[in-house]
């Protein structure tokens, strides 16, 4: 049930909306809705603007939080993500080191999956972002840390950087694991991926590899269907285990 505060999305015909249930009221061209209305109701049910026009009600999941969250950057995108997930086995019982959360799209995929995860955030300001889009998709195993990832300590199953890596943070890594564990960093240039796959090939003895994920998106029309024109590429996976 929808409790005030909830993030929803009203789905139309043509267009989707990202809203918070609660006081307020939220107008389009299809009319006005009051945000209160949507307390107490429940996925799937719908509700009427006051022109009569019909929106379903949609909890978010992570996918929506990706394309309706408020960000601070460019996430990494669910392509790289689920990799980042496959090549490590991230599981339930997994404790996740994240850094370079940004405005925590990584964050909230890994929390849904890993035991606990904490993610470091260097910029006091997207700290406070990724902790209010945290918060909005309900996990309470997601701890962010406005700080310094080479401040953190304790040990972890998997550690995974998004952001500009020197080799310290790769040693830092390493020394976080434990024995098994993997290191992921995702990288959009070659420059910083060489880097990176030299720092972890001088530590890591359990083998490091380096992928590049191509999605193309189908376009269909009346003329026909083909591949979207847009850039398939986003950035290189480095996967390195201890």
């Amino acid at each position: 049930m929808i409790e005030e505060g909830d993030r929803v999305i009203l789905v139309g015909q043509k267009r989707e909306y990202y809203l918070r249930a609660g006081p307020g009221k939220f107008g389009s061209d299809a009319g006005e809705i009051q945000l209160a209305d949507l307390v107490g109701k429940m996925p799937g049910d719908r509700i009427e603007t006051h022109l009569g026009k019909a929106f379903t009600i949609r909890v978010p999941r992570p996918p929506d939080l990706f394309c309706h969250g408020k960000r601070s950057g460019a996430p990494m995108l669910p392509k790289d993500i689920g990799m980042a997930i496959a090549y490590t086995g991230m599981n339930r019982n997994d404790l996740v080191l994240d850094a370079g959360t940004g405005s925590g799209v990584a964050a909230i995929y890994f929390g849904g999956i890993a035991k606990q995860v904490d993610t470091y955030e260097i910029r006091p300001e997207f700290a406070r972002l990724a902790e209010k889009n945290i918060a909005d998709a309900h996990l309470d195993n997601v701890f962010v840390h406005a700080e310094d990832v080479l401040s953190a300590e304790g040990s972890y199953d998997i550690v995974h950087l998004d952001m500009m890596i020197q080799k310290e943070h790769v040693a830092h890594a390493h020394s976080l694991l434990v024995p098994g564990g993997f290191f992921v960093t995702y990288t959009p240039f070659f420059e910083q991926t060489f880097a990176v796959i030299d720092a972890c090939n001088e530590l890591f003895s359990g083998g490091v590899n380096c992928f590049e994920c191509m999605e193309r998106e189908l376009t269909r029309t009346a003329r026909g269907t083909r591949p979207s024109t847009r850039v398939a590429h986003s950035g290189f996976l480095t996967i390195a285990r201890k």
